[in-house]
């Protein structure tokens, strides 16, 4: 290119970034929406992969209280349903600040309150929050499932809203035996036909939990508690525990699936899981967990758990260099002036929207394959390569945005655009006796 041509370039460059800058200040200043305004985060972006997106229904919203453990929890439930009319719910709610005090935050959700149920009977999931938040930080998983065909109950297991060693066991104590509890009960209601369980299948049932949600899940699929948890907690899991009479309590029936996000195993020295109690889940059980989880641990960790369990067979997902805060919203406006509020929800190094949209994908895929029976669901799970850097583009040319189709024409896993799988591991075990 001649000096001419390269300063006419350059002016016309210049002139196009510049008139492209001042439109997308225009647009921001002229916007009802402020610059940090939140988006529904059960809606996933554009860049997410091709599972992700809200299924064919439109998501219905009910609370309620049950009390089948003896405390009285709160629920939220999520549903397929018709489009109602009425706004989109949005769920306030407050978390504890450093100094215990409550911070109070709101975030949008998709679904409608009371929206007239869609016809068919859908699985049951039953979502556990983390120690010390709440259901309303991952209801964008209830909200994106249910528009994909699930019935989603989510308990508020109203943790004390302190961190301290006695807070936790309390919390820990509780957590696998309400989740086993609320499960039984909306099973009971669903099998009866009473509202709003009416169009649940109590026979298809999956478990989906974050962190203190995830070992409640862990648990409830059947892995046995450590007996040192009953003088830990001055007995109150003594009948719990392996061995105890109430053991066999807090085994989920009809259970199909588990899902664990970052899951905990244990409590500073003391382990929460029996030996071996790993190896007596069957069911399909699916991982989620950052390499630099220092909250739960990695390896040892939610490696140990995935490893451990020998006769399930059992997917990990690692998010290469990612920490604990994976499965909660995008941080809500209001948690954005002090680090330890949005430390609740965001990531130091991976971008919030992006891991929303890839649990969100790997979540339907593995649900719709082991729950509900779709067989074709499995090739965006099962057969991909475990280093998603590693994965390689068709031949010949294709848009943009082009999604993967998968083996065998490309290794670049199936449903990711060409340049957004990266900084992934994706690995699975059969069960023991198919090895």
């Amino acid at each position: 290119m001649s000096p001419a041509e390269t300063a006419k370039s350059q002016k016309f460059f210049g002139s196009f970034f510049q008139k492209r800058t001042s439109l997308l200040l225009a647009a921001c200043l002229l916007s009802p929406l402020p610059l940090h305004a939140q988006l529904p985060p059960a809606r996933p972006g554009i860049d997410a992969p091709a599972l992700a997106p809200l299924g064919p229904y439109a998501a219905g919203f009910a609370t309620q209280t049950l009390s089948p453990s003896g405390r009285s929890l709160p629920i939220s439930i999520w549903y397929p349903a018709h489009a109602g009319a009425g706004p989109a719910t949005s769920y306030a709610s407050t978390l504890p600040g450093p100094d215990g005090l409550p911070t109070h935050f709101s975030i949008p959700g998709i679904a409608v309150t009371a929206a007239p149920p869609a016809p068919g009977r859908f699985p049951l999931v039953i979502l556990a929050h983390g120690y010390g938040n709440n259901r309303e930080v991952v209801a964008w998983i209830g909200e994106n499932i249910a528009t994909k065909g699930y019935v989603v109950v989510a308990p508020d297991f109203l943790d004390p809203k302190k961190f301290d060693a006695t807070s936790a066991m309390y919390a820990f104590a509780h957590r696998p035996i309400d989740v086993a509890a609320i499960a039984a009960e909306v099973q009971r209601r669903a099998a009866a036909g009473q509202a709003p369980f009416a169009h649940t299948d109590p026979d298809r049932t999956a478990l989906i939990g974050y962190s203190m949600g995830g070992y409640g899940v862990v648990s409830a699929a059947g892995a046995a508690l450590d007996p040192a948890l009953a003088k830990a907690t001055g007995g109150m899991m003594a009948p719990y525990v392996d061995g105890g009479p109430k053991s066999d309590t807090m085994k989920v029936a009809h259970l199909k699936a588990v899902v664990a996000i970052s899951p905990a195993m244990r409590l500073g020295s003391l382990s929460m899981f029996a030996p071996h109690a790993l190896a007596a889940i069957r069911v399909p059980t699916f991982f989620f967990v950052g390499s630099q989880d220092h909250v739960v641990g990695y390896d040892p960790g939610v490696r140990t758990l995935f490893e451990t369990e020998i006769n399930a067979p059992r997917y990990l997902l690692t998010f290469r260099e990612a920490g604990h805060n994976i499965a909660l919203a995008t941080v809500p406006a209001g948690m954005r002036g002090r680090l330890w509020d949005q430390d609740w929800f965001e990531d130091p190094v991976w971008c919030k929207t992006r891991l929303i949209g890839i649990e969100a994908h790997f979540i339907t895929a593995f649900l719709d394959r082991y729950v509900k029976g779709d067989t074709a669901k499995a090739a965006y799970i099962d057969g991909l390569i475990p280093n998603s850097d590693d994965g390689t583009w068709p031949d010949g040319p294709a848009s943009y945005d082009a999604i993967s189709p998968g083996p065998p024409s490309a290794t670049l896993w199936k449903g990711f655009q060409r340049a957004h799988a990266a900084g992934m591991t994706l690995e699975y075990l059969p069960p023991a006796s198919t090895k």
